[in-house]
């Protein structure tokens, strides 16, 4: 008994020598971090209405692909400072769309959006009637992650405030159509679109969730307020993300080669191993469960309502659908592969689908990939991805430019 008081009497006596070593280690260990420019800032907050939106005057470094110092303007955009009062010298277009519109990977200025902008001072169907000389001004309202209900509840809450002339709603097929499905997507955070009885309605059960509802607690505030204001705590959230990364990405290459191991053709391709190769890469076949069928259904719907939104309110609307890395890649080979081990026959299934989808609805469409895809293929260069990721991931700093090049191209021709 004495022994055990002894023992716990010394630990008591060194303690706060090791709270002090403590102090001074995570003392160090930031003003590290900050000397060397280490910043991993939380760029989003929740919404009630949207599930989580970018945080309003937030700015920071972003280095998860690519690299890009990024300031979120006092509306919570990834943009710079617009009037909502429409000057009447300027044309104005409102895009909408996910992380490719967001583009936390590139600097504000090599977005594609903005060289969307730059393109079109030169446009002559984006002037005034009488010819006089108008400006163009592009706003962005993309936010990583939102899918194309997200997008309709953007445009009903933010767009219509800053009176746009003309809305664009991007497409990214890779995730933009399992983000409208709730049985997809896995993700009870968000609000959702169901398609009942020919009608829409809108699910936000997401407020009610324990989750939501822990986010807005006390203790998470403290969470988040700590996050801001130190490096350290940042380096650890991020240190422990990394490796749950890592650990799902062995056990899904682990997967796959008990997968492959078990088939007997490598090109011919199995269900399995169409799983293993990720959900979105379904994008690319026609559905055959009912998830998906709905998961369409809804994503068609909810474009067609959004085209209804901008026609009633007297403007233009043009649907996009952007590049997936696969449609882009640099040979043929490569291509054929792809598909054959998924089981598809068309690269651009779901950018045709959706073609055929305004071409029944009168809606102006842009397909990107096939002209992004011949420009790839002919330079012999790759506009996704950074680094040793070339290849996979979002639009590097010449996919940005050349896709703002050829939507402005195509849009102005519609004008």
């Amino acid at each position: 008994m004495n022994l055990a008081k002894g023992r716990i009497r010394r630990l008591l006596a060194k303690l706060p020598i090791i709270l002090l070593g403590i102090v001074l280690g995570t003392g160090i260990s930031e003003s590290l971090l900050r000397l060397s420019g280490y910043s991993f800032p939380e760029f989003y907050q929740l919404d009630q209405l949207r599930g989580y939106a970018l945080r309003p005057g937030m700015e920071g470094w972003y280095r998860k692909e690519g690299e890009a110092f990024v300031k979120i303007n006092s509306e919570g955009l990834r943009d710079l400072e617009h009037t909502k009062a429409k000057p009447s010298d300027t044309f104005r277009i409102a895009v909408l769309g996910d992380s490719y519109c967001e583009a936390l990977q590139v600097p504000l200025e090599q977005a594609f959006w903005r060289v969307l902008q730059n393109q079109l001072q030169n446009c002559e169907a984006a002037q005034s009637p009488s010819g006089k000389p108008k400006r163009v001004e592009v706003i962005n309202f993309g936010v990583s992650g939102y899918g194309t209900g997200q997008q309709l509840l953007t445009l009903r809450e933010h767009v219509w405030q800053y009176s746009p002339d003309l809305v664009l709603l991007t497409v990214t097929t890779n995730n933009d159509i399992v983000d409208n499905s709730r049985a997809l997507k896995k993700s009870g955070e968000i609000p959702y679109f169901v398609h009942r009885d020919g009608e829409l309605l809108l699910d936000d059960s997401f407020k009610h969730s324990q989750t939501f509802r822990f986010r807005q607690s006390r203790l998470n505030k403290i969470g988040r307020w700590l996050k801001d204001h130190f490096r350290v705590v940042q380096a650890a959230i991020e240190g422990h993300r990394g490796f749950k990364i890592l650990l799902a990405s062995g056990k899904q290459r682990m997967s796959r080669s008990k997968s492959v191991a078990a088939t007997p053709d490598r090109h011919e391709p199995t269900g399995k191993l169409t799983q293993d190769l990720g959900f979105d890469h379904q994008i690319y076949l026609e559905p055959t469960s009912d998830d998906w069928t709905k998961a369409w259904e809804v994503t068609e719907e909810l474009i067609k309502e959004i085209h209804r939104e901008v026609k009633a309110h007297g403007k233009r609307f043009v649907l996009a659908t952007l590049s997936n890395p696969a449609q882009v890649v640099l040979n043929s080979e490569q291509r054929r592969v792809f598909l054959q081990q998924i089981g598809a026959q068309d690269l651009f299934y779901p950018d045709k689908r959706l073609k055929r989808l305004a071409e029944q609805s009168q809606i102006s469409f842009i397909m990107l990939a096939p002209d992004l895809q011949e420009y790839a293929e002919r330079h012999h260069t790759y506009l996704h991805g950074f680094g040793s990721q070339l290849g996979n991931g979002h639009w590097n700093p010449e996919g940005h430019r050349v896709a703002g090049q050829l939507i402005a191209q195509k849009l102005c021709d519609q004008l």
